[in-house]
């Protein structure tokens, strides 16, 4: 992590978040019509992303988190117009971008490119490389200074490969080389927004850590503008500047990255840092509290009333059932949908008595206690007694000094 980017979230009024965002995105909505029987009547609908709100400041990283099924990939389609939004508003640079026609839009293309989650399916087999990441000149009517060959090789070299693999096919290439291949096409037009669905998860975590570094070192090089779709905590971590969580199509906490990881405050995001596992050899022994939550994901098809996440929430009431909490900021920059946040003021202290499906909704579970007797018997003795809901997870609070699994920087 360069040492400007850490400055930058350190201080989240400079100058980059100063302005008018480079992408701000109001209430967007993407409703996808479930239809059956000979006359194809619709039946219902699957609420992949159910109002999303948040702005993007050139220069910086955005990270989305979440499970899957939670829309994170369909709401990186709508932003880059791969897909027709049914309601809401997107703006890039001050303009409304939610409804342009495809003649509109194709001109947008030069300064919003995405990079696809699956190195293997997103490159055509049948062309060259040349002709793979010479593409967006072809279709922009751009001719780059010097001829689309010496460009393409020079993007080449930028990704870390050869300018000889111009000749060459997919086929020849391993998985983090596609996926280089992939983010020279999605730079050839030297974008100012670029959309990352899980650049790295069909990767080696050796591949992630070089794909990774190479995104960081190419927005310092290039000054891009980042949002990030993954799984990996680490990887968001090492990344990001401001991390977006979501849950079943909305957005339950967003922060800057270091407030996130020392003070989650929605329950979800406590739950989902609970289980990056913490690879320090002096912990082995201690007992720590790992949040396993019970059920699976509700359906977006039709989704619980009120808050989402109550039908897994161990600190869910009435009111969680009946209202759905809004994003807030409970802490300067600092978001979260919750009535009842961790680490900030309960939103609803009246409403105290939990409902009864919340008494089950997890189950805490220690980690293996190490095989030296005198160790285990040591973190016995030093551990507190619990309270379901109540009590601080080590393993949570461990992980704001976890390293990110190699992908440090100097």
């Amino acid at each position: 992590m360069s040492k400007a980017k850490d400055a930058a979230v350190a201080d989240t009024t400079g100058k980059d978040t100063a302005g008018e965002p480079l992408l701000r995105v109001e209430g967007l909505v993407k409703h996808f019509p479930v239809k059956k029987g000979l006359l194809q009547r619709q039946v219902g609908a699957v609420k992949a992303v159910d109002g999303l709100s948040f702005d993007v400041h050139a220069g910086e990283t955005l990270g989305i988190v979440g499970e899957s099924g939670c829309g994170k990939s369909t709401m990186g389609r709508l932003i880059t117009r791969l897909d027709e939004p049914t309601s809401g508003r997107i703006e890039f640079q001050g303009h409304d971008i939610t409804h342009m026609s495809a003649g509109k839009i194709r001109p947008l293309r030069r300064d919003v490119q995405m990079i696809f989650q699956d190195p293997y399916s997103s490159l055509n087999p049948r062309h060259t490389i040349g002709t793979i990441v010479g593409a967006p000149f072809k279709l922009q009517n751009v001719e780059p200074e010097g001829g689309v060959k010496q460009e393409v090789q020079r993007l080449l070299g930028l990704v870390g490969l050869s300018p000889e693999h111009y000749n060459r096919y997919p086929h020849e290439f391993s998985g983090g080389q596609r996926q280089r291949i992939g983010i020279a096409r999605a730079l050839a037009l030297s974008p100012k927004l670029v959309v990352a669905d899980e650049p790295v998860s069909a990767l080696d975590v050796s591949i992630q850590a070089q794909v990774v570094n190479l995104l960081d070192d190419l927005q310092d090089e290039l000054g891009l503008t980042y949002v990030i779709i993954a799984h990996d905590l680490s990887v968001i971590r090492h990344v990001s500047d401001r991390i977006a969580v979501m849950y079943l199509g909305k957005i339950v906490e967003l922060s800057d990255r270091k407030s996130l990881y020392e003070r989650p405050m929605h329950p979800y995001t406590k739950a989902l840092l609970s289980a990056v596992p913490v690879p320090d050899p002096r912990r082995r022994g201690l007992k720590s509290e790992r949040i396993l939550l019970q059920g699976d994901v509700p359906s977006p098809l039709s989704p619980p009333s009120g808050c989402r996440f109550h039908t897994r929430c161990w600190k869910a009431t009435e009111v969680c059932r009946t209202v759905e909490p809004p994003l807030i900021q409970l802490e300067p920059g600092h978001e979260a949908a919750c009535h009842h946040p961790e680490n900030a003021p309960d939103q609803i202290p009246d409403d105290t008595t939990v409902l009864a499906s919340a008494r089950e909704a997890i189950a805490l579970v220690g980690d293996a206690v190490a095989v030296d007797p005198a160790v285990a018997e040591a973190g016995e003795s030093a551990e507190a007694p619990k309270t379901v809901g109540t009590a601080k997870s080590e393993k949570t609070a461990g992980t704001a000094e976890a390293p990110s699994k190699g992908l440090t920087k100097e």
